[in-house]
């Protein structure tokens, strides 16, 4: 048997020597080698792991919803929330994550730069899935409640993912959220694998910091969300309800905040600048005004509309024969049954109604600045007890909480909602305006017929504006003299007949007011503010200020005689003192005397009704009982009686149309004579 060389002998105990003792290169060699091996698993693990997350998300938008039908439309974008925006950025992320293969030297560390590159879109998207998920969950324990419909849900779901089991849609609705909160664990355990020299190292713990940061604030706006959500909500609750609620803990915290605003105006404590805010509370102010005062307009444009509608003059005899007329009454009647009513139509679907639904919108907003003015105040109390302790309770922790939570919210979004709100206003208007020159295109189109049946169609602007001014010019002393006459008959000019009682507080106001700072109501007017005041029609009110406290034109500030408070500048028409009979008599005597041809009557007749039997209603009267008739201007009225049965010649005894009641005597006069130049009064 041939024996081994020496240096064979000495080559073999070099080697197991080696091997017993470990060099130095080997023993670094191998724990890093050890390293290099956990880390390639990480970010295949982290590959591996997003390709099977997306896949199951586009199963939920594909499949699984489109086989939810059954569930109304407003669940389903509650369920599945903005799950299309998720799958779209972690379609980017996992296409970048695939490629970063191709060069695996540096492949840790372009996964580092690609989550910092994706951290702000991951925290957008996964935001406002994450503020939806308890409404979700709230959706399926509805679902729960309703066994057909769970089985159904199931059923569809098991079809599609098997491995959702039981769970069914709360297995799908938590996968988003597991996996944002996964991504940092999947770069810990990268970098945890990096050797702390390698050039990926600060890359990855800034990515991994990131990552961490995203959940944290998804957390803190969940949070913020589940607060505005909590105080956002409108409701209109009864008196009782709302003393229902009232309890010694409310009455504990409303005391101390009322403690703490009065220490705040007298000056024992500083109060809180925020100047950030203060400036986006005005701003949102100034819009939510506007939108207030728009659709205060809106809703006055659609009143009046309405009005207009139902003024009909076609449908009367105008009794003026020609072609003219009857075109006009053709174009008017069109006009009438379809323009104009289709005009309304659109103005309330798409003006009124977004503006309404703007109005509402801006509710929520406008309670969270009011519900963050009690929580500064609860803030501030608790700042200023651990300034002088120097701690607090765990309940005065979650109310300083809750005060940062509220105003980070809405300094935060208040900006955006208020841009958002601006753009809507915006798009409400230009909406107004497209249905109004739409408006005037259909009547100029469907004018366009009858104008080119008239005689003068064919004259040029200038030529039929000549001949309108001619026309007029020559009939000018027709209209002029038909006015002297009927000027002749007016009474002098009043609004409403005082109310039953009135004429002392008349009396009282005008000795302390003086008459030009008398008023009267022309509408009834019901308050709907804490100083509005409600007043019948025909009230006298005097005027103290012609303006509110915020320098509003439209609200005055009266005196009832009894009462102060604010009521519309438009409901008030300045009142005219009616002279009383005895003076009328006075004025009259020197007359009849130097005629001194029939006696004086006995019985006094109506100041402002002759002695006749027919007379014309100058001012129109709305009954307000059944013993009144109502009357229009330029009626024909019969006079039964001059005076009512307590021989009150303020009111007169009238038929009208059949109708028998009284009517102010004051809004009648004396018919003229004949018609003049084939004027006649309507009947």
């Amino acid at each position: 048997m041939p024996q081994k060389e020496p240096a064979d002998m000495t080559d073999h105990g070099d080697d197991e020597l080696s091997s017993r003792t470990g060099s130095p290169d080997k023993e670094g060699r191998i724990p890093e080698e050890r390293s290099l091996l956990h880390q390639s698993l990480a970010v295949r693990e982290l590959i591996d792991t997003e390709v099977s997350y997306l896949h199951v998300l586009q199963l939920c938008a594909s499949d699984i919803r489109s086989h939810l039908q059954q569930l109304p439309q407003g669940d389903l974008d509650v369920l599945f929330s903005n799950i299309d925006d998720i799958i779209k950025v972690n379609s980017k992320l996992l296409h970048d994550l695939q490629e970063t293969a191709a060069r695996e030297e540096e492949q840790v560390q372009l996964i580092g730069n690609l989550f910092l590159e994706f951290q702000e879109e991951l925290e957008q998207v996964y935001k406002v899935y994450c503020a939806s998920y308890e409404q979700a969950l709230l959706l399926v324990e509805a679902y729960r409640m309703e066994p057909r419909l769970q089985r159904e849900i199931q059923d569809t779901i098991e079809a599609v993912l098997p491995q959702a089991g039981s769970s069914g849609l709360s297995f799908l609705l938590v996968i988003p959220l597991q996996r944002i909160t996964k991504y940092p664990l999947l770069l810990q355990k990268i970098l945890e694998n990096t050797l702390p020299d390698a050039s990926a190292y600060p890359v990855l713990q800034r990515a991994t910091s990131a990552l961490q940061d995203v959940v944290t604030n998804i957390n803190e706006y969940k949070r913020r969300k589940e607060v505005a959500s909590k105080y956002t909500k409108v409701e209109h609750l009864s008196l009782r309800e709302r003393l229902a609620r009232i309890n010694m803990h409310t009455l504990s915290k409303k005391t101390t905040r009322l403690g703490q605003l009065l220490k705040q105006e007298a000056g024992l404590v500083p109060k809180t600048e925020d100047k950030e805010f203060d400036d986006l509370e005005e701003s949102f102010h100034w819009v939510s005004l506007c939108v207030t005062e728009l659709k205060n307009n809106v809703a006055a444009y659609l009143d009046n509309l309405e009005a207009f509608l139902r003024f009909r003059p076609q449908e009367y005899d105008l009794d003026i024969p020609g072609g003219p007329v009857v075109q006009y009454c053709y174009l008017a009647r069109d006009l009438q049954l379809q323009a104009f009513p289709e005009f309304k139509q659109r103005l309330e679907a798409l003006v009124w109604q977004p503006l309404c639904s703007l109005a509402k919108a801006l509710a929520g907003p406008q309670n969270l600045i009011k519900k963050r003015l009690d929580k500064l105040l609860d803030f501030e109390r608790v700042e200023e007890k651990l300034l002088e302790v120097g701690s607090m309770t765990y309940e005065e922790e979650a109310a300083r909480h809750m005060y940062e939570a509220l105003n980070s919210l809405l300094v935060a979004e208040l900006p955006q909602f208020k841009q958002l709100a601006v753009r809507w206003l915006g798009q409400i208007l230009c909406t107004f305006v497209t249905l109004q020159r739409d408006l005037a295109k259909q009547v100029l189109q469907r004018a366009e017929g009858s104008l080119a049946q008239l005689p003068h169609h064919h004259i040029s602007d200038p030529a039929f504006r000549k001949l309108v001014e001619d026309a007029l010019g020559q009939t000018s002393h027709q209209l002029h003299a038909f006015q002297e006459n009927f000027e002749k008959v007016l009474p002098p000019p009043t609004t409403q007949p005082l109310l039953p009682g009135a004429e002392h507080q008349v009396q009282a106001l005008l000795s302390r007011y003086g008459p030009g700072k008398l008023y009267q109501v022309t509408s009834n007017i019901s308050g709907s503010g804490t100083l509005d005041l409600t007043l019948p029609r025909g009230h006298v009110v005097a005027l103290l200020q012609d303006k509110d406290t915020k320098g509003n034109s439209s609200r005055w500030l009266v005196d009832t005689g009894g009462h102060r408070g604010y009521v519309p500048a438009g409901k008030l028409e300045l009142y005219h003192m009616v002279p009383r009979e005895e003076e009328l008599r006075g004025q009259a005597r020197p007359h009849r005397d130097s005629q001194r041809q029939t006696p004086e009557p006995t019985l006094a007749s109506v100041p402002s009704v002759p002695a006749v039997t027919q007379v014309v209603a100058v001012y129109p009267f709305v009954a307000r009982s059944s013993h009144e008739v109502s009357l229009q201007a330029g009626q024909q009225v019969t006079v039964l009686e001059a005076q009512d049965k307590k021989g009150n010649p303020e009111w007169s005894l009238v038929e009208v149309n059949g109708q028998r009641g009284y009517v102010p005597s004051s809004f009648l006069a004396r018919a003229p004579g004949p018609a003049l130049w084939g004027w006649s009064l309507p009947s």
